[in-house]
């Protein structure tokens, strides 16, 4: 893949040819640039099977299912909101989340990357929306959620001319740490997803998780075709019929759910607009166009597609419209989810079809509550075993191409170290930036962001800013 066209172009009108020839990051030659090799055809334009387009796009809701929904659990309990309306948040961030995921995938005129990213509620938008409602109230927070997300639209082209400051080892890098940050979420699920709770990491939670963990194995090691390829989702199936053997699944809300209800636009009001919540926000959003760039980059390198400028300008306006739809619809801002992308690595599908059939799939659960009561009855450590999985392959895929990036002669290797080790800064230390002012906490609390920052940075020292990112990669 080359990084080093900065220029942002108009999206292209037709997808790209079914089977076209790509080019792919190989091995450093010589000159210490990164030599390329031919891959036969480009997967993401694919069509699937309709059985095909539902199991993989319903494997792919599973997934980011339980991520997405922590975000209105967590802020309405820390908002102090009644269950009501916790209830009406997550049928509002499922429906969005479908809109949000189908405008990326299928796209519409600028809007969209026509890549295989499922769309769900951003983590690191969940701390300073707390600030905001807790100072400024609900009406606040929808305001400056459509601030940010206008923001987004029109920092979009700007930000994408970046890309040449990410050449292969910052990418990788960024990619490694989405993976490994995401671990102690996988953690706190296969412990039972209380921590404070008297029976988490008991030894039945435990269980449960590394039962999942090894049925997923056990069907990638003996199974052939699409029972492999659906391995995440037989091993969630086979998890939660475990646990309900064991007593540790309850269904009991769903006869208590309604089957039908519509995301109700502006439950909490007219947004308010206040100028410091919305920069707040806005400078979160700069976090999210980082993890968008990580994630769409890395589906090119796995699916064999050269990623243009021009791609990362339409997925940051379809991330800033659905932030605005998600203002509007008592939703938050979104984000690609890293961890379908380490689910395309391990299924091996990269059909855009199937995550926009994730999509339909979440836009009906969002209308259908007693559906989705069915999928939040899901035992957390099951989530967590399988997540284990999906999290440890995003990681999986940065070190893979880590080890394509040329160290002998450059000081690539003093680049990877020093940036991983300050995006692991804030989980091995959470506490290490508690003094720091709540506004900087966004960014130094953000391993994601610590390691795109300093991989950037020490980039541009070593290599220097004039040169192509291809001759950046390998320099002496």
């Amino acid at each position: 893949m080359r990084y080093d066209d900065a220029t942002v172009t108009s999206f292209p009108q037709q997808p790209s040819p079914e089977r076209d020839t790509c080019l792919l990051p190989d091995v450093a030659d010589a000159r210490g640039a990164i030599a390329v090799a031919d891959v036969p055809g480009d997967l993401i334009d694919e069509m699937e099977s309709a059985p095909r387009l539902i199991f993989f796009g319903l494997q792919h809701v599973l997934v980011m299912y339980a991520g997405t929904v922590a975000v209105p659990l967590i802020l309405g309990a820390a908002l102090q909101l009644t269950g009501t309306q916790i209830v009406a948040l997550i049928s509002a961030d499922l429906f969005t989340s479908g809109l949000a995921t189908l405008l990326q995938t299928i796209g519409w005129w600028k809007f969209g990357a026509r890549l295989p990213l499922i769309q769900g509620c951003s983590f690191v938008c969940v701390a300073p929306m707390i600030l905001i409602g807790t100072r400024y109230g609900m009406p606040t927070i929808y305001g400056s959620i459509m601030c940010c997300g206008l923001f987004m639209i029109v920092a979009g082209p700007f930000f994408s001319r970046m890309l040449r400051f990410f050449p292969p080892v910052v990418i990788w890098c960024v990619i490694t740490v989405i993976g490994l940050t995401l671990l102690p979420v996988a953690g706190n699920w296969l412990g039972g997803g209380d921590s404070a709770a008297a029976d988490f990491g008991s030894l039945r939670s435990l269980g449960l998780g590394f039962a999942t963990i090894a049925v997923v194995l056990l069907i990638q090691r003996f199974a052939k075709g699409i029972w492999a390829n659906l391995s995440v989702l037989l091993g969630l199936i086979a998890g939660t019929l475990m646990a309900a053997a064991m007593g540790q699944a309850s269904f009991m809300q769903v006869g208590a759910t309604p089957w039908f209800a519509f995301a109700h636009p502006l439950l909490f009001g007219r947004p308010k607009f206040a100028l410091l919540p919305a920069l707040i926000l806005c400078f979160a959003m700069l976090v999210v166009m980082t993890e968008t760039t990580g994630n769409c980059l890395a589906i090119g390198e796995l699916s064999g597609r050269d990623i243009k400028p021009a791609t990362l300008t339409a997925a940051f306006r379809a991330d800033g419209l659905s932030t605005i739809l998600g203002g509007l619809f008592n939703s938050f801002p979104y984000n690609a989810y890293a961890q379908n992308t380490g689910l395309l690595s391990l299924s091996k599908v990269r059909s855009r079809y199937c995550v926009a059939a994730a999509g339909a799939i979440l836009v009906v659960l969002g209308l259908l509550p007693k559906m989705a009561a069915v999928i939040a009855g899901i035992p957390r450590p099951v989530l967590g075993g399988a997540s284990l999985v999906m999290f440890g392959m995003t990681a999986m895929a940065g070190i893979e191409e880590l080890a394509r990036v040329r160290y002998r002669g450059t000081n690539n290797g003093l680049i990877v170290a020093i940036s991983l080790c300050m995006g692991m800064l804030p989980i091995a230390t959470p506490k290490l930036f508690a003094h720091a002012p709540d506004a900087a906490q966004l960014f130094l609390d953000s391993g994601i962001f610590l390691t795109a920052f300093t991989a950037v940075v020490l980039n541009i020292f070593f290599s220097g800013k004039g040169m192509a990112a291809g001759e950046r990669t390998g320099s002496e």
